[in-house]
């Protein structure tokens, strides 16, 4: 058995699969197909400072080689979660992640820092591809200064290990990255979804409610690839791969790219043990090419 174990900054993990926000619930859903504890990490669905009701329906659709989603981060609230979910969900023996979201730098850090008083929630990963109210709804991770100002307001308030995902629909993720790491990012994690569109030609008009929505799964991979490659090259705070991740070749390219650790996403709609089987694939790969830890892959190709 190699050694599959992996950190990302103070943070270590069992191995490097984890699953991502928005695709896994609060990990407790899928608690009866897959032994949880099995998993690197867990990164529970969106949470922000207020209730939010999300999107109207439909806020889903299929593509050709993935889906789009345009849910809007529904969810009960900060309160709710430190109340009635983390209780339930303390106990797990893996590392419990929670997606933060905010519509000002002030909300992020005023969920950041109630999320930060939870003894057994050891990191938070910062969505900062939320629509910014402030900027006629340009989402901060798509300028530097809108990345920097929110990553270094959750600073301030935010004590543990911060993740700060970040969104592929912009001019250099390369810039926002560093930014992002100067403002007290310890991680980073990429790709967020691609901005996409699906027309129902019967009804002459977008079909998801929004007209836009989140593209994601196998069709973004290689998008995804490239920008964990670039990224891990323009910083030196460690990198997170997502986008696309269906198998442990998958997972192995981002690991190559350099990413010391995966997050899988759309797959878990079609596998819920997916993440297990791609954690066990990652090691028999390294145990059939010789590698005795993963250490020795991260970074390969660069």
């Amino acid at each position: 058995m190699a050694d599959i174990r992996t950190n990302i900054g103070g943070l270590s993990l069992k191995n490097p699969v984890m699953t991502a926000s928005g695709t896994f619930g609060y990990g407790i859903e899928f608690a009866d197909l897959v032994n949880l504890e099995d998993i690197g990490g867990i990164i529970v669905k969106g949470t922000t400072l207020n209730p939010r009701e999300g999107n109207d329906y439909p806020r889903m659709a299929e593509t050709p080689s993935g889906m789009l989603n345009c849910v809007g981060l529904q969810n009960k609230g900060v309160d709710y979660f430190c109340q009635h979910i983390y209780p339930e969900i303390k106990d797990i023996n893996t590392n419990m992640i929670v997606n933060v979201s905010g519509s000002s730098p002030d909300d992020y850090a005023e969920c950041a820092s109630r999320i930060d008083a939870l003894d057994n929630i050891p990191a938070i990963e910062l969505n900062i591809s939320c629509p910014n109210v402030k900027q006629g709804g340009m989402a901060f991770g798509v300028t530097t200064k809108g990345a920097y100002e929110v990553v270094k307001a959750v600073r301030e308030a935010y004590h543990k290990t911060l993740i700060v995902k970040l969104s592929p629909n912009v001019t250099s993720i390369t810039d926002i990255a560093k930014v992002v790491e100067d403002a007290g990012a310890d991680a980073v994690s990429l790709i967020n979804t691609l901005m996409g569109m699906v027309i129902d030609t019967e009804r002459r008009k977008p079909l998801l409610s929004i007209g836009t929505g989140g593209l994601s799964g196998p069709a973004v991979k290689p998008v995804a690839v490239r920008c964990v490659w670039q990224v891990a090259k323009a910083v030196r705070i460690p990198v997170i791969g997502l986008g696309g991740i269906m198998n442990a070749k998958d997972a192995i390219e981002f690991l190559m790219a350099g990413a010391c650790a995966i997050e899988i996403g759309t797959a878990n709609f079609i596998d819920p043990a997916v993440s297990v089987k791609v954690a066990q694939g990652i090691n028999d790969w390294l145990d059939q090419h010789g590698c005795k830890s993963i250490k020795e892959i991260i970074g390969a190709a660069l």
